[in-house]
């Protein structure tokens, strides 16, 4: 076996190697290293004690309710979550558990691949602008990177998704966003219910007008508890469809006090098979007016093996304005924010690193 690389930190050697060769954090972990680079090593404050976070004891909510007498409690628990912790777990979604298991073999199908089959996705190279390749998050702007690379790809229309989406899973993928868009817009009717809204179609699909899918990879790492493969943050669109593998690593923070959860402190989420994780992103928190929380959240990696997770974020499109609705800032009598439009809060999310709830001061008004 070759000695693994070294990597001095004065020349950009890594960087290089990681981002803009396209070799990603599994091309470090590939070389042999046994140690994490110090680009890696996040700030005591930011890394994640699996001992000191709780642990997530609420069921999932059971969707095939939604369609019987149980309808209106349901309601209740999806409002009452999305008021609390932003975030929760559900069954029944309707997206079949065969595709599930495939989305994690084609994730790792194609993180497995050599480098270069994946670099030809990186920006600026790839064939689409619908389809990127990448690593950790704004690296430029990083003090320590993330440990995970992805590929992220934008939904405009099947005809697209299948001519340039990579091929070694643009067919679950697309399958992923078209079976679990029901389930988005049953969620989002009873949310808006929730608030006293009556949104028609075309409001609906602006707020969920664009749909991204994420494949995530967290390679093993050899020093986990020096890492996040996600830093603390909230998601940007209206709602965000997560699929976890069972091995699990996801933490979400306690927005208030609530079923003697503290606030302020971590939540690991472990994944339930079968089900699938739904969070509030900033999106709806704005057009809600703060009354549902986009869920702060992120992700610890681990020693023993690589995990993939796979997201559908549900977007605007860039050029919709948001902001609070009406009808809720009649209610309410004052409204918390202003209205944006979309690309520009997207602009503004995109060029900064992650920093907990940080980006809803774009919209704040105070």
């Amino acid at each position: 076996m070759a000695p693994a690389p070294s990597f001095s930190d004065a020349d950009g050697s890594l960087f290089n190697f990681v981002v803009r060769d396209g070799n990603g954090v599994k091309g470090i972990v590939d070389s042999g290293l046994s140690k994490v680079p110090k680009q890696y090593v996040q700030p005591q404050q930011e890394r994640i004690d699996k001992l000191s976070a709780t642990l997530n004891d609420n069921p999932p909510i059971d969707l095939a309710k939604l369609d019987g007498p149980d309808h209106d409690q349901v309601v209740e628990e999806i409002a009452r979550a999305a008021e609390t912790l932003g975030f929760f777990q559900v069954v029944n979604h309707g997206v079949p558990i065969e595709l599930l298991e495939s989305l994690k073999d084609a994730a790792h199908s194609f993180f497995g691949q050599p480098p270069e089959k994946k670099a030809v996705y990186c920006k600026g190279v790839s064939p689409s602008p619908l389809v990127k390749y990448g690593t950790s998050f704004v690296p430029e702007k990083e003090k320590a990177m993330e440990w995970k690379d992805y590929v992220s790809m934008i939904y405009t229309s099947d005809a697209e998704a299948l001519q340039f989406w990579p091929k070694e899973c643009k067919d679950v993928a697309l399958e992923y966003v078209r079976t679990s868009i029901k389930m988005v817009r049953k969620l989002l009717e009873a949310l808006m219910v929730k608030l006293g809204v009556n949104l028609d179609d075309a409001k609906m699909d602006e707020l969920i007008g664009l749909k991204m899918v994420n494949m995530n990879f967290y390679p093993r790492c050899p020093n986990p508890e020096l890492t996040v493969g996600v830093g603390r943050h909230s998601d940007l669109g209206t709602l965000t469809i997560l699929l976890q593998d069972g091995i699990g690593g996801l933490y979400v923070k306690v927005e208030e006090n609530v079923d003697g959860k503290k606030k302020g402190e971590w939540m690991e989420i472990p994944p339930v098979p079968g089900a699938l994780v739904i969070n509030v992103g900033d999106t709806l928190q704005i057009v809600s007016n703060g009354k549902y929380k986009s869920a702060e959240h992120r992700v610890r990696t681990t020693s023993t093996q690589s995990r993939v997770s796979i997201p559908i974020f549900t977007i605007p499109r860039g050029s919709v304005k948001i902001g609070p609705l009406a009808q809720v800032v009649e209610k309410d009598g004052v409204a918390r924010y202003r209205e944006v439009v979309f690309e520009d809060y997207m602009n503004n999310f995109f060029s900064n690193a992650h920093d907990g709830k940080k980006s809803l001061d774009f919209a704040r008004i105070y």
